[in-house]
């Protein structure tokens, strides 16, 4: 009984550890950044989306436009989850996507069910991580400067 106790205490203290080390690691991890963007949206005659009219009309045109651009596979998920605003018939997309083509893909969408000339595009082309990823991974770190990694 005593045995079965330590092993216990000892399987415990190793889950608690291992608990704690994964806990330290996700909370240094750094936060994202939308200083930028938020900056954006509090500039005086900004549309945001809690300015989104409460009519009918409106919230039917939104749901068309959500439909349209979630119903489409070829987009990515940044483009699923671009905000759609509708306010007395004008339509405001803003967020971010990851290419020119889903930008323009998204915004014609738009402007085949709210009509030419009540789309406002604010939409930004996110920066490519990976493509960040695939240029530091090839080099190699040293005191003054990164030089490429050899074969």
């Amino acid at each position: 009984m005593h045995q079965f106790r330590h092993r216990s205490l000892v399987h415990g203290a190793i889950f608690g550890g291992l608990l704690s080390i994964a806990a330290g690691s996700a909370i240094a991890q750094t936060a994202p950044d939308n200083t930028k963007v938020n900056k954006r949206d509090r500039a005086a005659g900004a549309v945001t989306a809690d300015q989104a009219k409460e009519t009918a009309a409106d919230r039917e045109l939104a749901k068309k436009i959500r439909a349209a651009i979630t119903g489409d596979d070829a987009l990515s998920t940044y483009a699923h989850n671009v905000k759609v605003i509708v306010r007395d018939g004008k339509v405001t997309l803003k967020g971010p996507v990851r290419s020119a083509a889903e930008k323009t893909s998204v915004a014609a969408k738009a402007t085949e069910i709210a009509g030419s000339g009540h789309v406002v595009n604010s939409l930004s082309i996110a920066p490519d991580k990976d493509h960040d990823a695939d240029t530091t991974k090839d080099k190699v770190k040293t005191k003054d400067h990164e030089k490429p990694k050899t074969r």
